[in-house]
């Protein structure tokens, strides 16, 4: 398969695995805390890469070591607190909808910090994609006044996170092979997410019913929507554009509002609108 149907394709198997993502945090949170859930989260993406990927990890050079570090902390260890903690005030959806802002900070560092050239298409495409995204978090805050927005600025720095990641793979990483990369990333993290582990009271209760269900769906989380799909990710950067690559998270919402559905969340006719807004935004960002 070609390079321009291939992307199409990993954009959409992602959009699946990370639209899924945010009602698993929301379901972990029922037995843990913000703390534990991440660091469960990349403690059984990193148990079951080392599985997969440990002999990649030699084909790293030293030079490649240091970058291959930033993009596990601002690619992986921030984003995966950050959005755990987002979720223990707004719902799974909202949290979905801000993470569509990645694209637009990607372009935006990209050129201030990487000299990345854009053309006029992707940048109305962004800029639409962002409009559809705005339309969902008002109309969502206004459906549920109850929650704290304060909680949304965590989504926001996250997402300058995989907007700063997503340019240092491009830049600095881009032959590198995606296993190396995703395994490199978490056996970098594996003994600071252990340590806070311990330090959050976690193993106190981890025989609790309640705990051990919230740990499955975090192992789903770890496994699927973090190792697996992180995998796949970086060769969409690959293959692709940052922008483009980016533009993943503009699918995400509509994924998650499914999911939401199924728990009682509600959609309303405006969200429709703003997710058909959003698809529009992601067509033109991704021309050329």
């Amino acid at each position: 398969m070609e390079a321009k149907q291939l992307k199409w394709v990993y954009l959409t198997i992602l959009s699946l695995i990370w639209g899924s993502s945010f009602i698993l945090i929301k379901k972990g949170l029922v037995g843990l805390t913000a703390l534990q859930l991440g660091s469960l989260r990349l403690i059984f993406s990193a148990l079951f890469l080392s599985l997969i990927g440990y002999k990649s990890i030699f084909l790293l050079t030293k030079s490649q070591w240091k970058y291959v570090a930033l993009t596990a902390v601002f690619g992986t260890f921030v984003p995966a607190y950050l959005f755990a903690l987002a979720e223990t005030e707004i719902d799974s959806s909202t949290t979905a909808i801000l993470n569509s802002l990645t694209p637009l900070n990607t372009l935006v560092l990209g050129m201030i910090a990487f000299g990345v050239p854009f053309k006029k298409n992707q940048f109305f495409g962004i800029c639409i994609g962002l409009l559809g995204s705005v339309l969902l978090v008002f109309n969502g805050a206004s459906n549920h006044p109850e929650q704290n927005y304060y909680y949304a600025l965590l989504v926001v720095v996250a997402s300058f996170c995989y907007a700063t990641n997503v340019n240092l793979v491009k830049k600095y990483l881009p032959s590198v092979a995606p296993l190396s990369i995703t395994t490199g990333n978490f056996l970098v993290l594996l003994t600071p997410a252990i340590l806070l582990l311990y330090f959050s009271g976690f193993f106190e209760l981890a025989k609790i019913p309640e705990v051990q269900t919230s740990m499955a769906y975090i192992a789903i989380l770890g496994i699927v929507g973090t190792g697996i799909a992180n995998i796949l990710f970086f060769k969409l950067i690959q293959l692709s554009s940052p922008v483009f690559a980016t533009s993943v998270t503009y699918l995400i919402p509509i994924v998650a509002f499914f999911w939401g559905l199924l728990d009682h969340e509600i959609l309303t006719p405006i969200q429709f609108v703003g997710a058909f807004i959003i698809l529009i935004g992601v067509y033109l960002s991704a021309k050329k």
